[in-house]
């Protein structure tokens, strides 16, 4: 799956200022183990308004696949964009989060006068920029960013059960829950596990000290 996902209206095929045009920015996946970081930015239509946004995490699987579907049907411009394994490790968590948050914004094929985005940093962008504490609950443009963030995430986790199964990605998603840890201290990391949390290195030492490859 691509790193970036990214739409706007056909005849607006490349990137140009739109006066007073605002973005919500938000991302998925900063807690697990493994798998990439996600970020999203959406740019709503006033005249097109979404019914039932909100903060991904309150939303059921189904309502959030539905607003998925909606938003992406229905915004003037969304992006979805990743920081992969290889960058967080290297970058660590944050840094690479911002990462992801930065090429969504540059990733709209409009673009925004303003972006607004969920949480207490802002990712180094080129527009003027806010950041705003439970934004998700609060900006409809930043629950709709929260939304393709957390749908895409999680389909990428379903990709990377159906690889690695013995780890169960399609029920915990990658966070450390005790089933996670379990198949960690009995498999050890996979090429999809983020090395520098300390779980996955504390699973990789174990298994080095029982003399395993």
């Amino acid at each position: 799956m691509s790193s970036h996902d990214c739409w706007g209206p056909e005849q607006m095929a490349l990137c140009f200022d739109v006066p007073g045009l605002v973005a919500g920015v938000d991302e998925a996946g900063r807690g697990p183990l493994a798998g990439p970081v996600v970020a999203a930015a959406v740019i709503l239509d006033d005249a097109n308004p979404i019914e039932g946004l909100a903060d991904s995490k309150v939303l059921t699987a189904r309502r959030r696949e539905q607003l998925f579907d909606e938003v992406r049907a229905n915004a003037l411009s969304f992006c979805i964009a990743e920081a992969s394994v290889e960058e967080i490790d290297r970058l660590n968590i944050l840094h690479a989060t911002m990462l992801a948050m930065k090429r969504a914004v540059e990733g709209l094929r409009l673009k925004p006068a303003k972006a607004l985005v969920d949480g207490n940093r802002l990712p180094p962008l080129r527009i003027p920029a806010e950041a705003i504490v439970r934004g998700d609950a609060l900006v409809a443009s930043i629950s709709a960013a929260s939304i393709l963030a957390k749908v895409h995430r999680d389909r990428l986790c379903l990709e990377m059960h159906a690889e690695l199964p013995h780890y169960g990605f399609d029920v915990h998603k990658g966070y450390p829950t005790p089933a996670h840890l379990a198949a960690l201290r009995e498999h050890g990391a996979s090429a999809a596990h983020r090395r520098s949390f300390r779980p996955v290195r504390e699973a990789l030492a174990a298994r080095l000290a029982g003399g395993e490859a």
